[in-house]
């Protein structure tokens, strides 16, 4: 049987890893944010109107054309206006906690798959430094660098 059959012990884990974020209070507060986001529509204008601004303002950047102070002045303006809302200062902190979630997740997941084995803080705290990795000094991956 293949690792990643649907029957594997492997996928079964998974799922219930998948299930087990799913139902987590924090994961379903973090959910709900960002749903209370996109449901409000005046708060999604705001942060688009401000993302094509700031898009603007960076493109003329690359062009070589310098910003003017008004052009300035106002993506500040509109910035700190957007950050009032808290609608928008929740979903955004709840967008970081589920990077931060899924990055978290597939570095312990992607050490153990590299270091043949459950990954120690010594290892996170390596890598973290930039050594770790086959042919980077701290993995167990045997492939002879």
């Amino acid at each position: 049987m293949s690792i990643i059959a649907d029957d594997s012990s492997v996928m079964v884990k998974t799922r219930e890893l998948c299930e087990t974020i799913l139902s987590d209070s924090e994961f379903t507060s973090m959910k709900d944010k960002m749903e209370n986001f996109y449901g409000n529509e005046e708060a999604c204008l705001q942060f688009q109107s401000l993302q094509e601004l700031g898009d603007g303002l960076n493109q003329k950047q690359q062009a070589g054309v310098q910003l003017g102070e008004a052009e300035i002045k106002e993506f500040d303006d509109r910035k700190s206006e957007l950050f009032k809302n808290a609608v928008v200062t929740e979903f955004l902190q709840a967008q970081q906690e589920l990077q931060v979630l899924q990055q978290s997740v597939s570095k312990y997941v992607g050490m153990t798959l590299e270091l043949g084995r459950i990954p120690t803080e010594e290892d996170f705290a390596a890598a973290a430094q930039g050594g770790g990795g086959c042919c980077g000094g701290g993995g167990g991956g045997g492939c002879g660098c």
